[in-house]
Parts: structure tokens; sequence; C-alpha cells
């Protein structure tokens, strides 16, 4: 039974009793976690399966010999991509269109291809792999150790690299592609649009359609297609926001195969979060079953760098960099004020990965919280007892709070967003307002200044870093499309690019790790003592 886009795709994330378990990193998201102490690392006896295929839970015998090469067989199987060969087996394969070293229009010569330059060696074997880990921890106690055993054996797992391959499953001339972006805005979404179209075009296809407003773009009849080119996207990525506009939530997943059925789209690049890939997921699972042949492929976009198993999402890099701004700002209040204290409050609902950044890089921040880490805001190890302290002995302070930080200490709500998401009350202004009253019931003067740039951080364009990294998801996103994968998104790896069957990416929000090396080093930074 489909229900709305909006039921189908949200993700509420990590159970409430496992939310706090962040003392280690998992290392995939089969592994499960008990709560122990601070900074007490753990191994993980259990493996959880969510994949598409099974929803049972399977435990590891390390006693059995042979434990190592059934954890790499069930790591193989799960990691593997979906390909329109599984519903198409006699779909036949061609010499790809994608070759940079040519750059002759198609003729009649040469129907649906360029002409092929067999020297040239840029195309990957479907065989090639990135590796998923490459620290091998030696003791369970090491700082953010990912163990699978008590013995933390090293084994070895590898993701499929992303790039364009030398046959191709689509002919350019037939396809029809269509690009949609959701949820909220996010620097870089109009980069990630213009380089789909120009790699599209280099592939031959000459029908690209936009869809407005997200999967809503899909049902409402009073929202039409965008027609793409180069000449529209040349100069897109000059500004911020998206071309074809966000919206959460949407029309069911059976109305929206039934849309790319009408429409005749054959490929649909969904660039989105978490619930957006959940979406993207849910529409690549009704293709098959329908036994269509689209490809549905996914561009992380998550400004929060909450997506497992890779090294960022696009939009993180801009978003630190602009969060310097807002910072700085409360600094120079703060230093400039008696008493002064600055609080700024950026972006991050389960995970503190901006915060924990912004911290490091702006070295201003005496106290960053974010989701991962309880404090506590009263009592005398609590935040405004260590403000008092810093007040009394530098004159001044600044925290950077992220959005879903402390929000036990706060009466919850059980409103929702379009996409199912809880909306969160304001911590930033909550800890404002405690801030001042706590330092008038103790009769110190305290000068309080709250900035939040959620805002105007997401708007802005992305910054040179940023514009890169979504040239080359954009083209492996293509790429992986021609070369007949679905229900896959691409991403970083280890410097790398590699494709991921969504399911093992959008399991739970990734979290900064408590027992990592980068919060010991924030923790350095600010100085700050644990709240608890």
């Amino acid at each position: 039974m489909m229900g709305s886009m909006s039921h189908v795709i949200t993700l509420h994330g990590l159970p409430a009793s496992n939310r706090y378990c962040h003392r280690f990193s998992h290392l995939n998201p089969r592994f499960m976690t008990m709560a122990v102490p601070t900074r007490v690392a753990t191994v993980f006896p259990k493996v959880k399966s969510q994949s598409s295929n099974s929803n049972s839970t399977a435990e590891i015998d390390f006693s059995d010999p042979d434990w190592k090469t059934k954890f790499k067989n069930d790591f193989e199987d799960r990691f593997r991509l979906p390909h329109v060969t599984d519903i198409f087996p006699d779909a036949a394969s061609m010499p790809s269109t994608f070759c940079p070293n040519l750059r002759t229009p198609r003729t009649n010569d040469f129907p649906g291809n360029y002409p092929l330059d067999e020297d040239w060696h840029g195309y990957i074997n479907d065989n090639d792999r990135v590796l998923l880990k490459t620290i091998h921890y030696s003791s369970p106690t090491s700082a953010g150790a990912e163990c699978i055993d008590p013995g933390c054996n090293w084994v070895e797992q590898w993701v499929h690299r992303a790039g364009p391959r030398g046959k191709i499953y689509f002919k350019p001339e037939e396809v029809k592609a269509a690009i949609v972006t959701c949820g909220g805005l996010c620097p870089g979404l109009n980069d990630v649009i213009r380089q789909i179209v120009i790699t599209l075009e280099i592939y031959g296809v000459t029908k690209i359609v936009g869809i407005p407003y997200g999967y809503r773009g899909f049902s409402d009849q009073e929202l039409t297609e965008l027609p793409l080119s180069r000449r529209v996207v040349q100069n897109i990525h000059l500004s911020g926001g998206s071309l074809l506009g966000v919206s959460r939530g949407g029309p069911g997943v059976s109305e929206i195969v039934d849309s790319l059925e009408e429409r005749g789209i054959t490929m649909l690049f969904v660039l989105g979060g978490n619930g957006t890939h959940a979406g993207a997921n849910a529409i690549h699972n009704e293709c098959r079953k329908r036994r269509l042949k689209v490809s549905i492929i996914g561009v992380p976009k998550t400004i929060d760098n909450d997506i497992l198993l890779m090294d960022k999402t696009f939009g993180f890099d801009t978003a630190v960099e602009e969060a310097q701004r807002a910072i700085n700002s409360a600094y120079i209040e703060a230093h400039s004020a008696y008493h002064g204290i600055g609080i700024v409050k950026l972006m991050g609902r389960d995970s503190g990965f901006i915060a924990m950044h912004a911290s490091l890089a702006s070295g201003q921040i005496d106290i960053c919280l974010i989701p991962e880490v309880p404090f506590n805001l009263h009592g005398p190890r609590g935040v405004l007892s260590y403000l008092k302290y810093l007040i009394e002995t530098k004159g001044s302070a600044v925290v950077c709070v992220a959005e879903g930080a402390g929000q036990n200490l706060l009466q919850k709500t059980n409103a929702t967003d379009a996409s199912g998401n809880t909306l969160f009350r304001d911590i930033g202004v909550y800890i404002q307002q405690e801030t001042k009253k706590h330092f008038k019931e103790i009769g110190v003067h305290a000068d309080v200044k709250y900035i939040d740039p959620t805002y105007m951080i997401r708007a802005c364009r992305a910054n040179a870093s940023d514009g890169i990294f979504c040239t080359v998801l954009a083209q492996n996103a293509v790429h992986g499309a021609f070369a007949g994968y679905s229900g896959i998104t691409v991403g970083a790896c280890n410097t790398h690019y590699a494709y991921f069957p969504i399911p093992e990416v959008i399991a739970h929000p990734k979290l900064v790790d408590s027992n990592s090396r980068m919060w010991h080093r924030c923790l350095t930074s600010t100085g700050q003592p644990d709240f608890i």
C-alpha cells in the first residue's frame, strides 16, 4: 500500500535509546552498540541486516574459522550495485559515446555514437574497487576504533569505483533525463544541475528536463517541467539556491512512477539527503517491480554532512567557511563588550559536523555543543558555570551550538515538517535566555549576543572546493546511469569516488564520534571540559 511520499521517505534516525550511543564509530549501519562510559571504546559483536533483502539480525560467530570469509561475502552481497541486467538479462550494451578526447559532433555516419578513440584509456573497469576503511586499528581502545571483533582483526571492505565505463546500456538519442532537487537549499545545487546537463550532452542526450520544486513537481499540474540545455545552465553556478526550486514531501511513490512513465523519463537524477534518497530508493524499487528500464541515481545533498560511509557531502565546506563570518562577528561583539558572551547557532539536526569543524577553523570558540554529546546547562559542571569561569578569567566567551544539540533540555514538540522530521525548538534562543537569567540571578553583568546565520549559509554560492566536488559528483552520477546502474548514489570515499547502494547509506545519519580524533582536536582547541 503506497502512502504519500512524505511518509515513504521519512527517516526518524536512531531510536531514542541509541541516539547518544556515540562513543565510538560505526563500521557500517549494521553494527549495533551499547551505551558505555565516555571515551571507552567498544567492539561490535553483532551485525544487523538492514539491506533491502533482509530485516533479520545476524550474529557473527567469531569462533567460526571462516567468519572473515562469510563477513566479506555478506558485505559484497550488500554492496552489489543494482543493474539494468537484473531485470533485463538480455539488455544489450554498446560502446560508450563518452570520450573527452573527441569533440566531433554526431553525424549520420555515426548514428548514436561518436567515433571511437581506441587509444583512449579513460574508462573504469567494472571490477575496480575503492577501499572503504584505511586504518588498521590494533586495539578497540584506540581513538576512533572501528572493530568488527574483539581482536580488532583487519577485514578488507571494497566499494565500487565511480566513473565512465567503456560499455553503456542506454542509447543517448532515446534517453530523456530529468533532474529533481528536494529538501532544503544547500550551496552547490546549481553546480550539480549544471554539470549533469553538460555531461549528458557530451554523451549525446538532447532531451533533458528539470522537475520543479522537488517531488511535488511530479504531481502538481501547475508545475511544468523545465527544458534544460547547456545554454540554460551555463551560468547558474554563479549564484546560490536551485534553478529548479526545492520543497519537502510530495506525492506517493506510485504516482511519481506513473509520472515517469507518462513523461517518458528513462534517467532520474535525485539531489537530496537521507529522506530524499529513501524516496529515490522506493522509486527505484517500484520501477523494477513494473519492469521499467529507468535509472534512478542519487547525489547526496546534505549540508550537515550526515551521510554514512562518505568523506563529506557537497555544501559542507562552504557551510563551514561561511560559518566563520558569524563566529567572527560573535567574537568581536563579545570581545568588545564588558563581560561579553557571543552565541552562534549553526545547522546540524542529528550531526554536529558543521559546529565541530567551524569551531576548529575559527579558533575563536570556547564552547562547542553538538547533538552527539549530551551536556548540562545548569549545575556546578554545567555550561553556565563554565561561562562564569570564562568571564572571570578571560572577560568574554563565545559559544557555538548545533541546532540539534540539547533538545532534551527543551519541551518536546510533536510537530513535524513536510518530510516528517520533528521540528526542533530553538536551542540557541534557549541558551541565550538561560544565560541572561543565570547571570542576573548571580548578580554578574553579562552582555549576551545571539547570531543565527542558518538561512544566509544555506543560500550562498558554493566555494571553490565545493564547486569542484559538485562537478565531479555530477559527472559520476551520469556515468553511473549510462553504465546501467540504478538505486545507487555517488560519493567520495577515502578521497576517491565510489558508487553505493542507497540502502547502505540511509540506515541512519552519520554521527560525530565523541571518541574520534577530530572531536578530541576540537576539545583541545576550545579547552572546554565535559558538561556532565
